[in-house]
């Protein structure tokens, strides 16, 4: 019978247990960058700027809290006692998973300098842009768990749909673009928005590269 090797679904060594918990913390974190980012994004729509606020320093601590995790995670891996494969698989899953908190943090802190009135259809393409990143980072996030589970279709097929939601973001950020060279906005505004739409899809594609990693340790797991 062939032996089933998941990096993410390990037994046995304290130190792999170890090192599986804290990689189960960083997926969290990392999600919950984007949650407290939506968060930013309604309350900014709404026109609450002390609710937008909170959630954009929110999403700097919990951007925090996951490099703190990634830095633990990679002395772990640089000093344990994992075979080289697994210690290289892990290492550039944490690097890649971090990724997206990184261009997370900074889609908020642009979100945070955006003030005055926005016009309305620029505003719309600022959620639709959101949505997309929420999607996607749901769905990576029931890969990974899929994967952990040694789920390896079930992990391909969701990794699948985040490529979808990917070309859909690429997509929404002409929309973006298209709706603020019409909106006529002050240059600050201009160039402040046009670099959220940047960083928006690119935290999809950050999202999408985890999705092609988890995507290729399901098949090298079966």
């Amino acid at each position: 019978m062939k032996e089933i090797r998941n990096i993410l679904g390990w037994l046995g060594m304290a130190e792999e247990q170890s090192i599986l918990q804290d990689a189960k913390k960083h997926v969290e974190e990392t999600y919950k960058t984007v949650a407290f980012f939506a968060e930013a994004v309604s309350s900014f729509i709404k026109g609450d700027l002390k609710a937008k606020a909170q959630a954009i320093e929110n999403v700097r601590q919990s951007e925090h809290q996951a490099d703190a995790l990634r830095s633990k995670m990679i002395d772990q891996l640089s000093e344990g006692m994992l075979l080289p494969p697994d210690r290289e698989d892990l290492m550039h899953f944490v690097k890649t998973l971090d990724k997206i908190a990184d261009w997370t943090n900074g889609a908020a802190r642009l979100l945070g300098f955006i003030e005055g009135d926005i016009p309305e259809s620029v505003l719309k393409n600022i959620s639709l842009g959101t949505d997309l990143i929420v999607s996607s980072i749901s769905k990576l996030k029931e890969s990974i768990a899929a994967l952990a589970k040694n789920e390896l279709k079930n992990a391909i097929t969701l990794s699948a749909e985040i490529d979808r939601l990917e070309h859909q973001a690429d997509e929404q950020k002409k929309a973006m673009v298209e709706a603020i060279i019409h909106a006529r906005l002050e240059p600050v505004s201009l160039l402040l928005t046009y670099q959220l739409a940047e960083y928006l899809e690119g935290v999809t594609d950050k999202i999408e590269d985890c999705a092609d990693f988890i995507k290729v340790l399901a098949i090298k797991s079966k």
